[in-house]
């Protein structure tokens, strides 16, 4: 672990690709913690109390004393967080109260040092175009819907159902890459080092 500058604290892969992106050097140690919203709790502060948890978590124990990175992506719609889908009806149910409409994604990445934590925001604004039923089922049948907030992938094959985005499109994807990178020079973590001509 010697080589690397910074733990990501989740097993998405991801987030992962996007940090991969950046040229930051890491090692993966996923955060197990209980990600259930508090009864009449907002979805900011939901998705806020998920990133931060995750990095605190993640500082909890290790020997390493590099800073853990902690993120959790909520899709919004109507002021409800849709989760992941627990199965078939469950994200064509998603998919549906989406469809034809605007909802917001919310990606917050927090950085936790043991001494020093520090959380920033992304919102972003997306507009799917109207869905039929049998579109949700086929889009569930290629399996690409498990395990992503709002039942739907971005960068994926979900990519058909969005007319329009404003804001941040890897705040969608799971992590904010503007967000990441302010936090990252907060705390010194070299970016860019992977890629070739640049200087740590």
């Amino acid at each position: 672990m010697s080589d690397q500058n910074l733990i990501l604290a989740s097993a998405s892969p991801r987030r992962a690709e996007l940090l991969t992106q950046m040229g930051v050097k890491f090692v993966v140690a996923p955060a197990d913690i209980d990600e259930s919203q508090r009864e009449a709790e907002s979805p900011v502060d939901y998705v806020t109390r998920m990133a931060v948890e995750k990095a605190a978590a993640g500082c909890t124990g290790q020997q390493s004393g590099l800073p853990v990175l902690g993120a959790d992506t909520g899709v919004v719609c109507d002021g409800q967080v849709f989760g992941k889908p627990t199965d078939r009806a469950h994200a064509q149910a998603m998919l549906l109260a989406l469809a034809g409409k605007t909802h917001t994604v919310m990606s917050a990445v927090a950085l936790d040092n043991g001494t020093d934590r520090q959380v920033l925001l992304s919102e972003t604004r997306v507009t799917f175009r109207n869905i039929s039923a049998d579109e949700c089922f086929r889009y569930w049948q290629t399996g690409e819907p498990l395990g992503k907030a709002g039942g739907y992938a971005i960068q994926g094959l979900g990519a058909v159902f969005v007319a329009h985005l404003e804001g941040s499109y890897t705040g969608v994807v799971g992590l904010p890459i503007a967000e990441t990178a302010t936090l990252l020079q907060r705390f010194a973590v070299p970016v860019w080092q992977s890629i070739a001509g640049c200087v740590p």
